[in-house]
């Protein structure tokens, strides 16, 4: 695969597939005391994108990843050659503004996406302008900082209906068979006013808990349960709006019939956070 074509032949292995934390802002790219927090906040986190590259069976033929920094009336596939850098984040250090991702992307990788949400009969379409927002280049930065493996952004779908982004990951699941990583790009805890205040210790911490129990259920349990996210402990304590816990849902039912587990976890800015694999 490359920036104009894609090979979709059936992969000799299966992709799983992940939820990932991007952090805050463009946190792994500067001093985060100047923000006021210890200078080592991420740390764990960027070590931990670093080494995702690692834990897969082969090198992606392309990626796909839904970032909470991206809604749309339908979901929308960036079908960019050479997508451009969105700086969507605010009051950073001047240098931040000068990060570069040059992935490149794959307009037939995102062509595959539509066809396949379209099939299952989920609205969809493609933007032939979208860049990389800090939810897609921020984290692939570490994850493949060679920028050598074709990225495609797509969308969230702006109702936020965790069964309709659930639904869409199961259409995209025959992409694991064709050497295709499909991430989630989010935040497992996600209140801008409880971070860095003890607002944020209890909810996080209780939410996790449910949130692991959920992914790590059964398949069918598991789709029910993170259909109904908003009625969990400290559900909307943790995410008072869900643009940044949607891509899970995605990335969960794309994990099929996958078993799902937590595979990192820290606390950060007095929060509990987690990355979670199917697959």
């Amino acid at each position: 695969m490359n920036a104009q074509t894609a090979d979709m032949t059936v992969s000799s292995t299966q992709m799983p597939t992940f939820f990932i934390p991007h952090g805050g802002g463009p946190c792994f790219f500067m001093d985060w005391s100047v923000m006021g927090g210890p200078a080592d906040t991420w740390d764990k986190t960027e070590a931990w994108l670093r080494a995702l590259v690692s834990t897969l069976p082969e090198k992606p033929k392309g990626i796909v990843v839904i970032s909470g920094h991206w809604e749309e009336s339908a979901f929308t596939a960036s079908t960019a050659v050479e997508p451009g850098m969105i700086y969507d984040y605010y009051g950073f250090p001047p240098h931040t503004y000068e990060l570069k991702y040059p992935a490149p992307g794959s307009p037939a990788l995102a062509e595959r996406v539509v066809e396949l949400l379209k099939g299952a009969g989920l609205p969809a379409r493609t933007d032939p302008a979208r860049g990389f927002d800090h939810g897609v280049f921020v984290p692939f930065l570490l994850v493949d900082p060679d920028a050598t493996i074709p990225v495609v952004p797509l969308s969230l779908k702006a109702d936020l209906d965790p069964a309709e982004h659930i639904a869409a990951g199961k259409a995209l699941e025959p992409l694991r068979e064709e050497g295709v990583l499909i991430v989630g790009s989010g935040m497992s805890y996600h209140n801008m006013r409880g971070f860095r205040t003890p607002a944020a210790t209890r909810p996080s911490a209780v939410f996790d808990q449910w949130l692991t129990g959920a992914v790590e259920a059964t398949p069918k349990e598991r789709e029910t349960l993170l259909s109904h996210w908003a009625e969990a402990p400290a559900g909307r304590q943790s995410h008072p709006r869900e643009e940044h816990l949607l891509p899970l849902m995605v990335a969960a039912g794309a994990g099929g019939v996958s078993a799902g587990r937590k595979v990192f976890g820290d606390n950060v800015m007095m929060a509990d956070i987690s990355a979670y694999r199917f697959g």
